[in-house]
C-alpha cells in the first residue's frame, strides 16, 4: 500500500471540490475524445474531426487535468496559499466550454464558431496562468518542479493566443497576407502546446512524484542528466518552436535534438527510479513504466526524424506515430498520476483526521484493483494497436478497433475513480461538480480554509 506522503503540506491545499471538479470534467472530455476518434476512424464524422479528437484529448483532458493538479499541488509543494480560489473555479468552466465547443465546431465543419469558443478557452487558460503564476511568484527559491511549472505557464500563456489567431483565420483570413504563413504558426503552436505546456508539466511533476512514490532519490548520473534536461529541454522547445515559426531548419534541428536528448535522458532517470524502488508495485508505477518505455522509443524516433527534416509535416509530433507520444507518454503518466492523486485528495478530506483514532483505509484501498487491471490492459492494448496500425498502415478497421479498446479502458478508468469520489468523498458527485464560484463547501473544507496559512481570496 502507498504510504501517506509526509512532505506535502495539506493545510495549503484548496477545498476538495476544486481539483476534483477539474479531474471529473477532464474524464468527461477524455471519453468524448475517445468516442470522436473511433467515429472518425470509421468515417462517421465530417469536417476536421482529427482536430476535434486532438483538442478534446490534449487541450481538454490533459490540460484540464494539469490545471486541477497545479491548483492542488502548487500550494502544497510551494507552501504558499493559492492566489484566488474563485479564479480556480472560473478557469475550469471557461476552458471546458471553450474546448467542447471548438471540438463540436471542428467535428461538424462549422469553422465559423471555432474562434468564438476559442475565445472562452483563451480567457480560461489566461485566468489559470495568472492565478498559478501569482502563487508561484510568492515562492522562493524555486526547486526543479517549480522551474518546470514556470516555463510551462509561459507556454500556456502563448499557446491559446496562437490558437485563437488560427481560429480567427478560418472566418477572417488574414494570415495569407502576413509575413508568417499559416502552416508555420501551426507548427509553433503545436510545439509550444505539446512539448512546452504539456510535457514540461509532466517532467516537472515526475521529478517529485516518481521519487516520492518509489521512495528513491536522484543520485550519481541522475543529477547530471537533470542539470542537462533543466537547461536543454526549455531551450530546445523554444528553438524548435522559433525555427518552425521562422522556417529555419537549422534552428529547428538544434532545438529538436535538444528536446529528444533531454527526454531520452529523463526516460533513463525515470527507469532508474522504478528499478531501484522497494515499494509495492501500484497502478501508478505500472503506468509510469509504460510511459518510460514509450518516452525512450519516441525520443529515438523523434531525434532521427528531426535530424533529417525538423520542418516536415510528418515530423510535427516527432518521429513515429503520434499515439506513441500522446497515449504512450502523456496518457499513461496522467492515468497513473490520477490513480494516486484522486484517492489521495479524497483520503485527506475524509480519513486523515481519523488516523490514529480508528482503523482507516490506505489510499490504494479506495479504488478497485480489478478495474484498475482491466483498464490498464484495455488502454495498453488499444494504444499498442493504434501505434501498430499507423506503423504498418493497417486498414481503418484496425484503427477503429484499437480506439474502441482504448475507449473502453478509459471508461473503466473513469468509473473506478468516480466510484472513489462517490463512495468515499464527503460530498456527492453533484456537490463536487456544482457549487457557487469559490465556495468552500463542506465542513471539512471549511476547517481546511481556517487552517493556519490559508489566505482569503485576493482580487485578480
Amino acid at each position: 500500500m502507498s504510504a501517506i506522503p509526509g512532505d506535502i503540506d495539506t493545510d495549503r491545499q484548496p477545498p476538495m471540490t476544486v481539483p476534483l471538479r477539474h479531474f471529473l470534467v477532464g474524464l468527461g472530455l477524455l471519453l468524448a475524445g475517445g468516442v470522436v476518434g473511433v467515429l472518425d476512424a470509421v468515417g462517421l464524422l465530417s469536417g476536421f474531426a482529427v482536430l476535434a479528437h486532438l483538442h478534446l484529448l490534449l487541450a481538454g483532458w490533459v490540460c484540464v487535468t494539469i490545471m486541477g493538479a497545479m491548483v492542488q499541488f502548487v500550494p502544497a509543494w510551494s507552501n504558499i496559499a493559492m492566489h484566488s480560489r474563485r479564479l480556480a473555479t472560473a478557469q475550469l468552466w471557461l476552458v471546458a466550454a471553450g474546448v467542447a465547443g471548438m471540438a463540436a465546431a471542428f467535428a461538424t465543419g462549422a469553422l465559423g464558431w471555432v474562434h468564438a469558443f476559442g475565445g472562452l478557452a483563451l480567457l480560461g487558460f489566461w485566468a489559470f496562468v495568472y492565478n498559478v503564476g501569482r502563487t508561484l511568484l510568492a515562492a522562493r527559491p524555486w526547486d526543479v518542479t517549480e522551474r518546470h511549472f514556470a516555463f510551462a505557464l509561459a507556454c500556456f500563456a502563448v499557446v491559446p493566443a496562437m490558437g485563437f489567431a488560427l481560429a480567427m483565420d478560418y472566418s477572417t483570413p488574414f494570415l495569407a497576407d502576413s509575413p508568417i504563413a499559416r502552416y508555420r504558426l501551426v507548427g509553433a503552436h503545436v510545439t509550444l502546446a505539446v512539448f512546452g505546456a504539456v510535457l514540461t508539466t509532466v517532467l516537472g511533476a515526475l521529478y517529485q512524484l516518481a521519487t516520492m512514490f518509489t521512495q528513491t532519490e536522484l543520485h550519481g548520473v541522475d543529477t547530471h542528466i537533470r542539470r542537462f534536461e533543466e537547461a536543454g529541454y526549455p531551450a530546445g522547445v523554444v528553438a524548435l518552436a522559433a525555427g518552425r515559426l521562422l522556417g529555419s531548419a537549422p534552428l529547428a534541428r538544434v532545438g529538436g535534438l535538444l528536446v529528444a536528448a533531454s527526454l531520452l535522458g529523463f526516460a533513463a532517470v525515470l527507469a532508474r527510479t522504478l528499478v531501484q524502488t522497494s515499494v509495492e508495485w501500484t497502478p501508478m508505477l505500472s503506468r509510469y513504466a509504460v510511459a518510460t518505455v514509450a518516452m525512450a522509443a519516441w525520443a529515438l524516433l523523434a531525434g532521427r526524424a528531426w535530424l533529417a527534416d525538423p520542418l516536415a509535416r510528418s515530423a510535427l509530433f516527432g518521429g513515429g506515430p503520434p499515439h506513441l507520444l500522446v497515449f504512450g507518454v502523456v496518457g499513461f503518466v496522467v492515468l497513473g498520476t490520477l490513480y494516486h492523486v484522486v484517492p489521495f485528495i479524497v483520503w485527506v478530506h475524509r480519513y486523515s483526521d481519523r488516523l490514529g483514532y480508528e482503523p482507516v483505509p490506505m489510499i490504494d484501498d479506495l479504488y478497485d484493483d480489478r478495474l484498475a487491471a482491466a483498464d490498464f490492459a484495455c488502454v495498453l492494448a488499444g494504444a499498442t494497436g493504434l501505434v501498430l496500425a499507423s506503423v504498418l498502415d493497417l486498414p481503418s478497421v484496425a484503427t477503429a478497433a484499437s480506439g474502441a479498446f482504448a475507449t473502453v479502458g478509459f471508461a473503466l478508468f473513469a468509473a473506478n475513480l468516480v466510484v472513489v469520489v462517490r463512495e468515499h468523498g464527503p460530498r456527492s458527485l453533484r456537490g463536487v461538480l456544482v457549487s457557487r464560484l469559490g465556495e468552500g463547501t463542506t465542513a471539512t473544507d471549511e476547517s481546511a480554509d481556517d487552517a493556519p496559512g490559508h489566505a482569503e481570496d485576493t482580487a485578480p
